[in-house]
């Protein structure tokens, strides 16, 4: 199940675990045209697998039991819905800091607890979430999206402890800049700076971020959980 398929990440990941032979759910709140395309392309490039749309607003946890009711067989969740808010927190009102802690990290959270069972039956039993390098150096004018990050790789961390005898690992892609619907916020002067900061020299592309957690996913990656892998071309953490 991939949550936040209509984002850029979402989709680039999508694409190469359905090349990989997945069948997958594709989670979407708003965006039903961009996941309907994508729904009827997978399903002409790859007609032996099955693509599910799943429509949920993860910020209410309302919408948790009926998406839950929607599913089948679950052997991985990928968590790669996100937005943030970009002002001083001084400048946050609680109502944005609620919305950011409800999607990136209760909601999960619960999904988490109502899933266990049905990863713990499977050979593979996968979370993975999308963080970001905030999560471990923290940006000035992001402190809460930096916050509920950080709180990702944090859950990680433990709950990777408490669900390895079941066989699940859960981990975090924490990419740098990338380039993204979300970076398109700031002006070109601004992205040049970005990237002069990067020792690599440029922003990531999503399919490298979909890379690592197609890694994730594979049988070989049994032994590697609790982590969060900074994906980040040398910046910052």
């Amino acid at each position: 199940m991939i949550l936040g398929a209509s984002g850029d990440i979402g989709q680039a990941i999508c694409h190469r675990l359905a090349a990989q032979g997945w069948s997958l759910y594709l989670h979407y709140f708003k965006q039903q045209a961009r996941v309907a395309t994508l729904q009827t392309e997978l399903q002409t490039a790859y007609p032996k697998q099955d693509f599910f749309k799943l429509q949920a607003d993860l910020t209410d946890e309302t919408a948790v039991p009926p998406l839950l009711q929607q599913l089948f067989q679950v052997d991985a969740v990928v968590f790669a819905e996100g937005i943030t808010t970009y002002q001083l927190l001084q400048d946050t009102s609680s109502q944005q800091i609620e919305t950011l802690w409800q999607l990136h990290v209760k909601t999960p959270m619960l999904l988490c607890q109502q899933l266990n069972s049905k990863l713990s039956r499977s050979a593979l039993g996968r979370i993975v979430f999308i963080g970001s390098i905030y999560g471990g150096s923290g940006s000035p004018m992001e402190v809460a999206y930096s916050t509920v990050k950080g709180a990702q790789s944090a859950f990680a961390n433990a709950y990777a402890r408490e669900v390895a005898s079941l066989g699940i690992t859960v981990n975090v892609v924490a990419p740098g800049a990338v380039d993204t619907q979300m970076n398109h916020m700031f002006s070109n002067a601004d992205q040049v700076q970005l990237k002069a900061e990067i020792p690599l020299g440029r922003m990531a592309q999503p399919n490298e971020i979909a890379y690592w957690v197609q890694s994730l996913l594979a049988p070989e990656a049994d032994y590697l959980t609790g982590q969060t892998l900074y994906v980040s071309g040398g910046w910052l953490k």
